[in-house]
């Protein structure tokens, strides 16, 4: 079986403000077998494409069960470790590539993984909200739609960059702490202050607010870039650290896991370097008794990826999951089903999963970038 080209397909479902485009990748093979993957939508998404578009050149007329040598050809080829943009061209074709090899061994990509290690795939959700109101009454709603076991907030809350810190300490604890009034004890909470802390001592200070509510994880108190920094904080607070969104490959992964940086590891497996990266990055964690909850707040097909991850590795403790419905369920074939707060395991060849290219076709690419978030003082606050 050789690979004979690579289609890639930039997709905006125009499901909010701003909406990111979703980079999905097609491989074909000379079997007629293809596979697909998704990648990070990192903000420059074209450059993304063409990233791909060039790598297609390097693994064309190569056997796409090799994943490990050709996950070693790009990124070694590559000479330079790559940021997010190339990391995320190659975890979008080393998806597909998995795909193939489910399909032509006749097997769900999990088992190709090493089999199962549960039954289904604990998921959680962001019910959103502007005011402490309004996010519980979504949550509440959620979890009556969902059969949720557990949620993640936004403790900041909007105009945050321009409060003062004591206002804003007690604004993030009245969200948090009106969530947790409405979903009850057994509900469990994570909270997302999304990297938007630069000094320790501040977000050492959020954590210490929050920890009356019982909380399963703080995610991000801080910028990725300073792991001492963050073990800092880490050492100063009795909530759970969570964090690795924006992190590649298990070289990265390994210096926050040695620095005892964090609790629970958050790999994106559509940024990380795909699926076996982040089962390499898994085994990093677990070896330090570190849990996994990827990230992923992308499309359809990233959520199929991470539930065959999922099922194969021990120390997963829980999916990030937006619903696939609507133009998200139009453009697959097979969206993943949930249950009562869990997601089934798809038992079809490959990933389970395909794009419905007459759908994709309704949703083309539009610019975007994250919106900036500016201080009182006219500078840029972290995004």
């Amino acid at each position: 079986m050789k690979i004979t080209s690579v289609e890639t397909f930039l997709v905006n479902l125009g499901d909010g403000p701003g909406s990111r485009n979703l980079p999905f990748v097609k491989v074909h093979t000379d079997e007629g077998i293809h596979g697909v993957g998704e990648a990070y939508s990192c903000g420059p998404d074209r450059a993304t494409v063409e990233v791909i578009k060039d790598f297609a050149s390097w693994i064309e007329g190569k056997d796409p069960r090799d994943v490990e040598g050709l996950w070693h050809l790009m990124y070694a080829g590559s000479r330079f470790p790559g940021g997010s943009v190339v990391n995320a061209a190659i975890s979008g074709i080393e998806h597909a590539l998995w795909d193939i090899a489910g399909k032509a061994a006749g097997l769900p990509v999990y088992r190709l993984l090493g089999g199962r290690c549960r039954d289904k795939i604990r998921v959680y959700q962001n019910p959103g909200g502007a005011t402490p109101e309004e996010m519980a009454d979504n949550a509440v709603r959620l979890i009556d739609r969902y059969g949720y076991t557990a949620l993640k907030l936004s403790p900041l809350p909007t105009g945050y960059q321009e409060m003062p810190w004591r206002e804003l300490l007690r604004a993030a604890t009245g969200r948090v702490e009106a969530v947790r009034r409405a979903v009850g004890d057994t509900v469990e909470i994570g909270v997302d202050p999304h990297a938007r802390l630069f000094e320790p001592f501040r977000a050492i200070e959020l954590c210490r607010a929050l920890e009356p509510f019982d909380l399963l994880f703080v995610e991000e108190p801080l910028r990725p870039e300073n792991y001492d920094a963050l073990a800092k904080v880490r050492e100063h607070v009795s909530v759970p650290i969570a964090t690795g969104e924006m992190l590649y490959t298990r070289h990265e992964f390994r210096d926050l896991i040695a620095k005892q940086a964090c609790d629970i590891a958050q790999p994106d497996i559509c940024l990380a370097g795909g699926i076996l990266e982040t089962k390499k990055i898994a085994a990093l964690a677990e070896s330090a008794y570190v849990t996994v909850a990827p990230h992923n707040p992308c499309g359809p097909i990233a959520t199929a990826v991470n539930v065959h991850f999922a099922a194969a590795t021990t120390n997963f403790l829980i999916l990030e999951y937006k619903p696939d419905e609507g133009a998200r369920a139009e453009i697959v074939d097979h969206p993943m089903t949930i249950r009562d707060g869990y997601l089934e395991i798809p038992e079809v060849p490959g990933l389970g999963i395909d794009l419905n290219e007459t759908a994709v076709g309704r949703y083309p690419f539009r610019p975007w970038h994250r919106s900036f978030n500016y201080r009182t003082d006219g500078s840029l606050a972290f995004q």
